[in-house]
């Protein structure tokens, strides 16, 4: 039986996806920029 190809760790599957994540948290943020015109800093608490 053939082992299953892993989920976790640095592996091709867990990459893509942390890529893709963080993509959309980069568009999300640039977006909530351009709707509330304050920096990401800002909005954080950080400037």
């Amino acid at each position: 039986m053939a082992q299953p190809t892993p989920r976790f760790g640095f592996v091709a599957f867990a990459e893509s996806w942390n890529g893709r994540l963080a993509m959309l948290g980069f568009v999300i943020g640039l977006g909530t920029e351009l709707l509330t015109g304050q920096t990401i800093a800002a909005q954080l608490g950080l400037g």
